[in-house]
């Protein structure tokens, strides 16, 4: 990683963190602290990336990501970690992912038809929600399609 890719990646952060109300330029940190406990990180990662000493790990990125309600795949995408190549957006939903009447599923309807059990349902929908692009993690309770536009 160049100090030029920890710089850009920061600071679209940056814009992200002030977009959704995080006062991070603030003397007393507050708006730092607040995002590193919504997120459940240590503050310190926050200020190191803010500083840009250093990119955060995977978790912190994911953890960033769902605070921030944007795409894991963005996050790793533009830290550089990973490109587009290495994740490709669908081009259309495969006729795998729709419902009979052409619809398409969603992630409830998926649990349903890999068999996944009651007890790991909201597991697998908050995980699975978390790498569909364009759209933040979702909840058990609501209904996601499997693929975006």
């Amino acid at each position: 990683m160049t100090t030029g890719e920890l710089d850009r990646f920061a600071a679209w952060i940056e814009e992200l963190v002030r977009r959704r109300g995080f006062d991070i330029d603030s003397p007393r940190g507050g708006g730092k602290s607040r995002l590193a406990d919504e997120a459940g990180v240590h503050r310190a990662a926050i200020t190191r990336l803010l500083q840009r000493q250093s990119m955060p790990d995977l978790e912190t990125m994911r953890r960033l990501a769902q605070v921030l309600q944007v795409p894991v795949r963005d996050m790793l995408i533009r830290s550089g970690r990973l490109s587009e190549e290495d994740l490709p957006l669908p081009s259309a939903p495969s006729a795998g992912h729709t419902a009979a009447d052409g619809r398409r599923l969603t992630l409830e309807e998926a649990a349903d038809g890999l068999g996944v059990s009651a007890d790991q349902r909201e597991m697998f929908i908050r995980i699975a929600g978390q790498f569909l692009p364009g759209e933040p993690a979702r909840s058990a309770g609501r209904r996601a399609p499997l693929a975006s536009d």
